[in-house]
């Protein structure tokens, strides 16, 4: 069997620290592109990719930390996880609100998203750290926060909202980040329900969680997904309405 253990060093073998250092690398790399590629939109577009940029930066960084956690000790430290997502889901929130303020957008929508969110956070931390024995129950209410979310984005004012807009770009693009919140978002309650006492935790019984963790391996795999893509949506909105403007010889 192949040692991954080795001196602090990445080795063959080990799947959750390569999708640990891909990660960081990955999201810092996105980061600078966004970063960049602000020069290049209109104005009303910028916040949006700095928005964007400081989700995968906020995320890097914590990857950065937690890679070496993991080389070291094989384990990945629950708090620094949900320090992360405490910093960019809200901040993801914040995404589909300035998307949609062109199209009138009111603060309401946020504050739905927001709190939506912080459900979503507070229980699955409480069920994965703090009362991991009752880790069903909290599941099941942090569940009830990313579908308050779902419902928001599929059929409340957000919705609404993006149907109404002039612009093709939000609407297209619209579509697409919705699908990530809706499909992306459900790989992390799945990785949530492989923990011991859990749903699917009959699935990963008798692993050895110093080999191979699926619920890091879920994690790390969504998380790179979902903010990097989250993030490209949006600079193809930003960048397809700037253009479309410029053709029209309108403000974007």
């Amino acid at each position: 069997m192949l040692n991954i253990l080795l001196d602090g060093a990445l080795a063959a073998g080990d799947y959750i620290g390569f999708t640990f250092f891909t990660g960081y690398m990955s999201m810092l790399a996105a980061s600078i592109f966004f970063i960049v590629e602000r020069g290049t939109v209109a104005d009303k577009w910028k916040t949006s990719l700095l928005v964007s940029a400081l989700i995968t930066f906020i995320a890097a960084v914590h990857y950065f930390y937690m890679r070496g956690v993991w080389l070291e000790t094989h384990t990945s430290p629950t708090q620094f996880r949900y320090i992360d997502w405490t910093l960019t889901v809200p901040l993801m929130c914040i995404e589909y609100y300035l998307i949609l303020r062109p199209a009138g957008a009111k603060s309401g929508m946020l504050v739905r998203l927001l709190l939506g969110s912080i459900v979503m956070l507070v229980a699955g931390y409480i069920g994965e750290a703090v009362s991991p024995e009752s880790n069903v129950l909290w599941g099941i209410i942090s569940t009830l926060g990313w579908a308050a979310i779902i419902y928001e984005v599929y059929m409340g004012e957000a919705s609404k909202v993006a149907a109404a807009s002039d612009s093709k770009a939000v609407k297209d693009g619209y579509n697409v980040l919705r699908w990530f919140t809706f499909v992306g978002w459900a790989i992390y309650p799945i990785g949530y329900m492989l923990l011991p006492g859990n749903l699917l935790s009959g699935l990963v019984a008798g692993m050895d969680l110093t080999k191979s963790s699926p619920v890091d391996l879920a994690y790390n795999i969504a998380d790179a997904v979902n903010k990097i893509g989250f993030g490209l949506v949006v600079y193809s909105i930003a960048k397809n309405a700037t253009e479309s403007a410029k053709a029209k010889g309108v403000g974007a």
